[in-house]
């Protein structure tokens, strides 16, 4: 299972910005647009507040675990906003997988 979660370490990096890579590269390199395409359309949107809710439910979940030393979230933060919940979440499990 822990070769899984790495697999989906290396997809949630590599997939959110092939993406990010192709837009800027339509845009001459720029971010402008970004923003608003993310709630271009009802499908879109409910996507991105999927993510938005994950993501947050994700980070309130790592600052309680800090709380209760129990971890040191710093890089899963790092990762949550860096790179996307598509690295953190992942990263956590494999690291965590055996104390599951």
């Amino acid at each position: 299972m822990k070769k899984i979660f790495l697999l989906m370490c290396i997809l949630g990096v590599v997939l959110p910005y092939y993406h990010l890579i192709n837009f800027l590269s339509d845009n001459n390199w720029s971010m402008s647009g970004f923003w608003s395409e993310i709630f271009s359309s009802h499908p879109v949107s409910m996507i991105s507040m999927d993510l938005t809710v994950a993501a947050s439910t994700f980070l309130i979940f790592l600052i309680y675990k800090f709380k209760t030393k129990k971890i040191n979230p710093i890089k899963y933060i790092l990762c949550l906003f860096m790179v996307g919940f598509s690295l953190a979440l992942p990263l956590y499990l494999y690291d965590n997988y055996e104390k599951f």
